[in-house]
């Protein structure tokens, strides 16, 4: 398939798509070849393009089978994402709201102090994971493929294993939901609709990315990150 055809069946994959290096002016060329040109492998494309398409598709044993350098590259990837373009998006677009209720402050500060303290939870959550869990992963697939461990890694895998991460693992997700129903149920009428839709429109796309991007890594990245403890404790053993 001609990955201009996969993009006019579903427009909303371009960021993801992005995500892997590939930007549009890519001609006629099929997957195959888009894949080939820029390094990609083509059946790990394939199987998150898909996972994005229909919600029903989740091929969780053939994802778990995907090296754990290529799943942490495109999550940071989409880290990337979330951070530089679309929340400072959706933060412009909540101020050019604000515009549209000069009589209203009450509300559109609650929308936007709201909104502001979203951003440093999730850019919280974002950083833990950069900065301590998915080193700790690389760590782990680099011990196993050169059959190596040091002693500080095993007495991480001992002390601190991806179980502790797995239970703070909090869906800060949900906490959009609060806010389009601030949107939805209690702004009050504008003269003009149109940024307040803008403002839905980008919530609702932010929020079916994170519950993607959430799905992947509670049923593929911490299930291998498991694996790959138990693997290291037995040969410790």
């Amino acid at each position: 398939m001609k990955l201009a055809e996969v993009i006019h069946h579903d427009h909303t994959l371009i960021p993801i798509i992005n995500r892997f290096g590939i930007h549009l002016g890519f001609g006629d060329d099929n997957i195959a070849e888009v894949c080939h040109k820029h390094r990609i492998n083509p059946d790990f494309f394939l199987a998150i393009l898909n996972t994005f398409h229909d919600t029903n598709y989740f091929p969780k044993e053939k994802l778990r089978h995907f090296q754990a350098t290529l799943l942490i590259d495109y999550l940071q990837k989409a880290h990337h994402d979330f951070l530089q373009d679309k929340l400072p998006e959706i933060s412009r677009l909540i101020k050019n709201m604000a515009k549209e209720h000069p009589l209203d402050e009450k509300t559109t500060g609650l929308i936007s102090d709201f909104f502001a303290g979203y951003t440093n939870e999730l850019t919280k959550h974002i950083l833990r994971e950069e900065e301590t869990v998915y080193p700790y992963v690389l760590q782990l697939e680099k011990a196993v493929l050169e059959n190596k461990m040091d002693d500080k890694l095993h007495r991480q895998i001992n002390e601190d294993p991806i179980t502790s991460y797995e239970a703070e693992h909090e869906n800060v997700e949900e906490k959009l939901f609060d806010l389009k129903n601030i949107l939805i149920k209690y702004l009050p009428e504008p003269q003009n609709d149109k940024p307040a839709y803008h403002v839905l429109c980008e919530l609702f796309t932010l929020e079916k990315e994170l519950n993607e991007h959430a799905r992947m890594e509670d049923l593929i990245l911490i299930p291998k990150v498991k694996s790959l403890e138990t693997i290291l404790k037995n040969k410790k053993s």
